[in-house]
């Protein structure tokens, strides 16, 4: 996969309206890096991004859960299912390169994202991009069940034999974790999650930028990989205002606790409480924001935002 530059503003001239949405299939698979969950006026939309391994398919249930207005857009990695013969990106950052990316066509109204486990290091990703190419796009940073870039754990090891990696599937709990017992489907779907956890294990950002956006971090009790004081990481990364939620529970507590989750994800969705993106955010360890990502065509970074190899 070759890492991208946002697409061309003039996309948006492409993009239908809230008004036109109403004719649209309630889940639009027209691009195949994310299923839409099509609502008549979308006030926002929540992309939600999935755990190694994961699919689309994780947020199947939100629509109906969300308050009104509020739009799915559920991002489905390359590898797996229907994109099953796709390569798989080289780099957690070239993933995020890739998304924020497609989301211009998405961007007529502000989006917020959601991010589980590895998903919630690709989501800061994407939000770092969009705070940069789209300064006025990201309404809100949701985390879950992943400390902030930075205070990973050292040294985690995954299984390296298929049982011992289908095994620790299971015992963390994975909703449909049970078909990695079936010798066929798990050779279908073991390459996915070697591949993610690839790229999250080679995931050591350079330097750690603050979002203008504010970032509620969600996770469950009983989570051995991610404790509620690894959840409170997630305040240093914003400039902006921070929440955290424990639900009973364990690496998978979202699933039994959706509702409880999406209320609260509605209850955040308040566009005239969005924060201002106008002004500068320090970062965490330099008083310049410099940025691995790439400026979109015919639009050059700022100077005191210098990128980094």
């Amino acid at each position: 996969m070759t890492a991208r530059n946002p697409p061309s503003a003039a996309t948006r001239d492409q993009v239908p309206r809230s008004g036109a949405l109403a004719q649209q299939p309630l889940i639009d698979v027209g691009d195949s890096w994310f299923r839409r969950y099509a609502v008549d006026i979308p006030s926002v939309r929540l992309v939600c991004l999935p755990h190694a391994g994961g699919t689309a398919g994780m947020f199947h249930d939100w629509y109906e859960l969300l308050a009104p207005g509020i739009e799915v857009l559920a991002v489905q990695y390359p590898g797996r299912q229907d994109r099953l013969g796709e390569q798989p990106p080289r780099s957690l950052e070239e993933l995020a390169d890739e998304i924020a990316g497609r989301l211009l066509p998405y961007l007529d109204v502000p989006v917020s994202l959601f991010g589980h486990s590895m998903g919630a290091s690709v989501a800061y990703e994407v939000a770092r991009r969009l705070e940069d190419w789209y300064p006025q796009a990201l309404n809100h940073l949701y985390v879950s069940g992943r400390s902030a870039p930075g205070h990973e754990l050292a040294g985690t090891a995954h299984p390296v034999s298929d049982d011992d990696l289908a095994d620790w599937t299971v015992a963390a709990g994975e909703p449909g974790s049970h078909l990695y017992r079936d010798p066929e489907l798990r050779d279908l779907l073991l390459p996915s999650l070697r591949g993610d956890l690839t790229l999250l294990d080679a995931y050591k950002p350079a330097e750690v930028i603050r979002l203008k956006a504010p970032i509620t971090a969600f996770g469950g009790t009983a989570d051995p990989g991610c404790t509620p004081e690894d959840l409170a990481t997630w305040a240093e990364v914003t400039a902006s205002g921070f929440g955290l939620q424990v639900f009973e529970g364990n690496h998978f507590y979202l699933v039994p606790h959706a509702a409880a989750v999406t209320a609260e994800i509605s209850s955040r969705s308040i566009i005239h409480d969005a924060p201002s993106f106008q002004s500068e955010a320090p970062s965490l360890q330099s008083p310049e924001r410099q940025h691995t990502t790439t400026a979109p065509p015919g639009k050059e970074l700022k100077n005191d935002r210098a990128s980094m190899p």
